[in-house]
């Protein structure tokens, strides 16, 4: 590998960067150049003023050594966040784990719906409870917590390494004292009552599961991947308990695969809910939905 890129320690930073794009693009990653860049900033240990300012200096054995590595490993389709062991969720850091997702971009349109339909609580988040369920690394309540200092919050999980995985993220991102995770099927060992439930289930139908890339095919957790055979299965299993764990003018804040915007709010409709959105990513795809208690909904609190 070290010799088909032609990655030594004379190398220079700017030829690395240019060979590993290279690579990357002949074998039909999107990515390449991007890919190429944060891969060699960990690498060589620098951030990207550095390569700016001294693009021409010679890597050196040590970093020529684990920059090989990273790009055997990219090439094998490994995603770059799973090489680097974390990534960026809401402009905060989160450590990855194989039991958790790599947090995606799309997923923050979910924090900024949440945000957007608690209105002015936002801002005196005191008392504000949110209840995050499938937490993963814990990006979307560790997120929202950040904003909301005033707030504290549950993120649940079916998965124990998930579960430690979002404690570390929440320590890392000074909100430990507020954020408690635990496990659980769902809400079954939840108690209590929110004002904001959020979510990105698994929602992909089982049949797609095997013609995802291989970067999600062979290294996302299927758990957080698959939505059963028509990829509502979690959407369902969340709504029925909704009435045991939303306080009343609780707002509710989905992830929703760019397909699903009807089927998802067609079921929460049914079961009494008012719904918002879809709320775009930064694709221009539906990807979150609101969901408030009507007020037929809201005498199942009684």
């Amino acid at each position: 590998m070290t010799m088909r890129l032609h990655i030594t320690e004379e190398t220079t930073r700017l030829e690395a960067l240019k060979r590993l794009g290279e690579a990357f693009r002949d074998v039909g990653i999107e990515t390449a150049q991007r890919d190429a860049r944060l891969l060699l900033l960990d690498a060589a240990g620098i951030a990207h003023p550095d390569l700016i300012r001294a693009p021409r200096e010679s890597l050196g054995p040590e970093q020529a050594a684990r920059l090989a590595d990273h790009a055997a490993r990219r090439l094998r389709r490994v995603p770059v966040a799973r090489i680097l062991g974390e990534w960026e969720f809401w402009s905060l850091p989160f450590t990855l784990a194989p039991d958790t997702l790599v947090p995606r971009p799309d997923s923050e349109t979910v924090v900024a719906a949440a945000l957007l339909a608690l209105g002015q609580r936002r801002h005196d988040s005191r008392g504000v409870r949110v209840l995050d369920l499938g937490t993963g690394t814990g990006c979307l309540l560790v997120a929202l917590l950040h904003e909301m200092p005033g707030a504290s919050g549950v993120g649940v999980d079916l998965s124990a390494g998930a579960v430690e995985t979002a404690r570390l993220n929440a320590e890392r991102n000074a909100v430990t004292e507020r954020a408690e995770f635990v496990v659980s099927n769902w809400t079954e060992a939840v108690s209590g009552r929110f004002d904001l439930v959020v979510s990105n289930p698994p929602y992909i139908a089982d049949r797609v599961l095997d013609g995802l890339e291989p970067e999600v095919r062979e290294h996302d957790p299927r758990l957080a991947l698959s939505g059963g055979a028509d990829g509502l299965e979690a959407y369902r299993r969340i709504i029925d308990a909704l009435p045991g764990v939303l306080a009343p003018g609780g707002v509710v804040a989905f992830e929703i695969g760019s397909d699903q915007a009807e089927t998802v709010a067609a079921l929460a409709r049914n079961a009494g809910f008012a719904v918002e959105g879809p709320f775009a990513d930064f694709g221009a795809r539906p990807r979150a939905l609101v969901l408030r208690a009507d007020s037929e909904f809201r005498g199942k609190f009684v």
